[in-house]
């Protein structure tokens, strides 16, 4: 029998986000991200169930030959464009849409002069987060060149730095830079992110980027994911390995940090940092044991966390849910001093992982190429 810590993800769950998204946006076109390995949910068998999608937005070349070679014929949005010229004649043949966000990678472009067919190119302004893009004063003099290399007129696209914040007027102010930037210029434009959808509708324009939102996490602190109507994609579960008894005064794991103080019961659950499973998760942390939640006792091992059962034991092989249906992930995050983000995709490549509501074809096999961090 195999270690019983497991990744199982809902499919069913993400199309229901999807069209959560689409209901805030039935205007716009849609760039489902799903870069770093689909969130930690796996690239391949995520794009296959998000089919109705009008593209995929991923970080790199390799992410985006790995869904071409996956049989995957949807327009793929490339974030960080090319890092070499050797790249280019690559991202060309498999027909990907590149985001051009700096001279460097314009020069790339320009200096494989065969190529001047691209589906369309995106040109990537700086409106204020100050980490890609050409700032607003140099849209005027890049968009020709971008011309010059593609079939359509340039995408035109920014990213906005704290749309997570509805009374921050940051993003207000990014909007009309990117207004001003490209005002007269044709082409389709892209601002909005997850949080954007929900704080700022006039983000909404021709393509969305969506990505946090359609695993069913709210990009919204102070507002749950379930408020919103999102469904959670991804549980984390295990199970119980062993449960002992436990008196006053009686240590548990490295460093001896708690200490019990009654009679009582602990449980030893098969997951731990070499899992994914958050090192500084604090004394307390929630943890789903069967029906009820008991607090996280003692550090964080490699491979496994120690749980308080209180004065009743459970089983040997009793389930554990370390996040997902019943213990939204942004707990855990928030209680370990980190983002949903950082949980999600640091899911060990060790973790078993179970796809369910899978629409075309069995994905177990493509666990592998899921993961996805060489082309296939």
């Amino acid at each position: 029998m195999s270690r019983p810590i497991c990744a199982r993800i809902d499919f069913t769950a993400l199309r229901h986000n999807l069209n959560v998204v689409r209901n805030l946006a039935p205007q716009s076109r849609i760039w489902a991200v799903i870069k770093a390995n689909g969130y930690g949910h796996g690239l391949l068998p995520v794009a296959r169930a998000l089919s109705g999608v009008e593209g995929f937005a991923v970080s790199s070349l390799e992410e985006g030959l790995c869904l071409r070679e996956g049989g995957v014929r949807t327009a793929v949005l490339v974030l960080e464009g090319v890092f070499s010229r050797e790249e280019v004649p690559q991202a060309r043949q498999a027909d990907l849409e590149l985001v051009v966000h700096s001279e460097w990678v314009l020069e790339h472009l320009e200096a494989v002069k065969k190529i001047t067919d691209w589906p369309r190119l995106w040109l990537k302004i700086d409106t204020g987060m100050n980490r890609l893009g050409f700032p607003p004063s140099r849209v005027q003099s890049i968009y020709p060149r971008l011309c010059s290399l593609s079939r359509e007129p340039p995408g035109l696209m920014t990213h906005l730095a704290m749309a997570d914040r509805p009374g921050d007027p940051m993003t207000r102010i990014q909007m009309d830079h990117f207004d001003e930037a490209t005002r007269g210029l044709p082409g389709h434009r892209s601002l909005a992110n997850s949080a954007a959808l929900l704080n700022f509708p006039r983000a909404a324009a021709d393509w969305i980027r969506p990505g946090l939102m359609l695993f069913g996490v709210s990009p919204l602190e102070s507002v749950p994911a379930e408020t919103l109507g999102l469904e959670p994609v991804m549980t984390l579960s295990t199970a119980l390995m062993a449960v002992k008894p436990v008196k006053p005064g009686d240590a548990v794991g490295y460093g001896a940090t708690w200490q019990a103080q009654r009679n009582g019961w602990i449980g030893i659950a098969a997951a731990g940092y070499g899992d994914g499973y958050p090192y500084h998760a604090p004394q307390g942390a929630p943890v789903r044991v069967g029906e009820g939640i008991c607090p996280l006792i003692g550090r964080v091992s490699m491979d496994m966390i120690a749980i308080d059962l209180g004065p009743d034991p459970q089983p040997v092989g009793a389930p554990v849910i370390l996040w997902g249906k019943g213990l939204p992930v942004e707990q855990i995050a928030r209680c370990s001093g980190t983002i949903p983000y950082e949980l999600l995709c640091g899911v060990a490549q060790r973790v078993r992982h179970e796809w369910r509501g899978f629409p075309v074809t069995e994905p177990q096999a493509d666990h592998a190429a899921s993961h996805c961090t060489l082309p296939l």
